[in-house]
């Protein structure tokens, strides 16, 4: 059973990509053949020639949500710190209207508290929940979207050092983004074009969506060595009957099904059974899919160069093998790709 210390890398700050690139296709895209190990260097814009007529190509439509918001402690609470910087982090609206959402510095924000966004906005800390999460509510004159819309910031992920411009809100979205509810963009998605999609569907392939709401946790790195210890937070997810009969149909007649991205694996998975069917359904999944796990209904995986000990970079180990997918690492480094949400992709058939 592998441990979490076998997913490190050494990886040179300078191949995290901080901006994306001015064109969505043009990213690089290293091929990597699971059955044998081979390794080949294309563009992206070279899919449209590896998918085939009869494949399924399968998209999570999740939109991400302007979740970062920059408050100050309530002054008039009377305790100490009150006015100084807090950053609250929104995970997702719960079904009474209240949100769960991870705060800096966590250790001040105690239930009873509230952070002020501006004149018109401020949530109130409701309860503790533990792995950083907390329960809060808005009690300004404007709601959840409205302060979202004025106050929210593209939550860019930590390791890309720089504040969001305007531009992120546009390139921080798949360009078929349809459904609000994540806190991190699906990255493996962030290479399309509408072109590049209508070139995939004139081909014949089938094109699909499904949702994952993605949360915080896509970040947080494995910290125990046993991976079974390694707590998940849950995701919504859902399957559309559409979806599922047409995934099921294109590989029952001999197409393949491409997953674009870790978070449609994870979606397909939890709603397959044995045989890899797959049932519409609507829910929550905690699945943590590492090594030895066998993936049933996936045929194909595009996903972008994930961290080291990420849930991410396991799944992918899952899917195509540890060694030669961290073989395909220290080749992407030696190439110099560029690595993470910006930077570009990898496809392993």
């Amino acid at each position: 059973m592998h441990k979490a210390s076998e997913f490190d890398y050494a990886l040179p700050p300078s191949l995290i990509a901080q901006e994306p690139l001015a064109d969505r296709a043009a990213s690089r895209l290293l091929v990597l053949e699971r059955a044998s190990g081979a390794i080949a260097h294309r563009h992206f814009s070279d899919i449209v020639e590896l998918i085939q007529p009869e494949d399924v190509v399968v998209l999570n439509t999740s939109r991400v949500i302007s979740a970062r918001l920059h408050g100050t402690r309530d002054a008039g609470s009377g305790e100490r710190g009150a006015g100084r910087n807090t950053e609250l982090l929104l995970v997702r609206q719960l079904e009474d209207g209240t949100w769960t959402a991870m705060g800096h510095p966590g250790g001040k924000l105690k239930p009873g508290r509230r952070v002020v966004f501006g004149d018109d906005s401020a949530a109130e800390i409701l309860e503790v929940l533990g792995g950083g999460l907390r329960r809060i509510r808005f009690v300004g004159v404007l709601g959840a979207q409205d302060t979202l819309a004025r106050y929210g910031e593209v939550p860019l992920p930590p390791y890309i050092r720089r504040a969001p411009t305007p531009a992120d809100r546009d390139r921080y979205q798949t360009v078929y983004a349809a459904h609000e509810g994540s806190v991190a963009a699906p990255t493996a998605g962030l290479h399309f074009t509408h072109g590049l999609l209508e070139d995939i569907k004139k081909k014949g392939a089938a094109v699909v969506h499904i949702d994952l709401h993605i949360g915080p946790g896509t970040f947080k790195p494995v910290e125990v060595e046993e991976l079974a210890k390694h707590p998940m937070h849950a995701e919504v997810y859902e399957v559309g009957e559409e979806a599922a009969t047409t995934i099921n149909a294109r590989r029952a007649a001999g197409g393949v099904v491409w997953a674009v991205g870790t978070t449609v694996v994870r979606t397909l998975e939890t709603v397959a059974d044995e045989t890899g069917r797959v049932r519409p359904g609507a829910g929550e999944t905690r699945l943590f899919i590492y090594p030895p796990y066998r993936c049933r209904a996936v045929d194909r995986l595009l996903t972008n160069f994930h961290l080291p000990r990420s849930t991410l970079l396991m799944l992918v180990c899952a899917f195509g093998g540890y060694e030669a997918v961290m073989k395909a690492y220290g080749e992407a480094v030696r190439e110099r790709y560029r690595f993470y949400s910006y930077g570009d992709a990898m496809l392993v058939v």
